[in-house]
């Protein structure tokens, strides 16, 4: 496999994490031109629909946000001055081959979260809203019902990764629809820790890391491939941890696709630091 910084074949001994093309992390995945407009600014984002988008964004945003400790969720955490939800869904109101934007978020506040992290500001791209369950996959199948047949393509994201960019939508995209086999492709980079592999406080080994990458989204499939996956785990009571394992489970080929490690989701609240400084850093760009 080619080092994507250098385009250069990574040896089987070489650890992507510590090698010499690495340590200017986090431009370790891509070339320098490429990660610059992957962190392109999110401020002022001109919305942008085509005429036949062929993609539908499903934005997951029924967590309680309970490890973060904000009453009413972490979603609808003002940070210069909007809510993380609506962040993370003008990122998608700017790529113009998205034709919908699916908000998941419990029923209960749908008028709440509609009418503070969506129409207080200018979407050009459709918002429905649709009920979130009781585990993210239910949440998942919810939004995904809400989607019309017209649409390819189905883009699943975390509300609360609001440091996500239409490039970065935008090439993931564009690296799904370049392949002639693929199911899917999902964001990620690789693991720049060690790991352990534990029984109860016992080490029981330590593997190589190079095999290993986090994984963020947006994670974007084929709409039906996507459904189909969603209906198998349901009919055998499969819970998997993200959209990715239902169509690795039924044999569907997902790429992995390199992204900036600032695209965090908001956990806890030290969280809420890196992704002021992120917007920050962008705010200053755009000046």
């Amino acid at each position: 496999m080619p080092d994507p910084a250098t385009d250069r074949p990574i040896s089987a001994s070489s650890d992507p994490v510590t090698g010499p093309s690495v340590l200017a992390a986090p431009e370790l995945m891509l070339k320098r031109e490429s990660f610059e407009k992957l962190a392109a600014s999110l401020t002022t984002l001109p919305g942008s629909v085509a005429k036949n988008a062929h993609t539908a964004a499903v934005i997951l945003a029924g967590g309680s946000g309970e490890r973060f400790g904000v009453p009413g969720g972490k979603q609808m955490l003002t940070i210069k001055g909007k809510p993380v939800l609506t962040w993370s869904a003008e990122a998608f109101d700017a790529v113009s081959d998205v034709g919908l934007i699916v908000v998941v978020c419990p029923e209960e506040r749908m008028e709440e979260y509609c009418r503070k992290a969506i129409d207080a500001f200018p979407f050009v791209t459709e918002v429905v809203m649709a009920p979130a369950g009781d585990l993210r996959q239910e949440s998942s199948f919810n939004g995904l019902a809400r989607v019309p047949e017209n649409f390819e393509f189905v883009a699943i994201h975390d509300g609360a990764r609001p440091l996500v960019t239409p490039e970065l939508i935008g090439h993931t995209l564009a690296s799904l629809r370049a392949s002639l086999d693929a199911d899917g492709a999902v964001v990620g980079y690789p693991a720049i820790d060690t790991l352990k592999i534990v029984s109860g406080s016992s080490i029981l080994g330590t593997p190589d890391r190079s095999s290993f990458w986090t994984v963020q989204t947006p994670q974007v499939f084929s709409r039906e491939t996507l459904l189909e996956a969603h209906r198998v785990a349901l009919t055998e009571g499969f819970v998997g941890t993200d959209d990715s394992s239902l169509v690795e489970r039924v044999g569907g080929k997902v790429l992995l696709v390199p992204g900036p490690r600032d695209n965090i989701k908001i956990t806890v609240p030290e969280d809420r630091i890196l992704v002021e400084a992120g917007l920050d850093l962008r705010l200053g760009q755009r000046k």
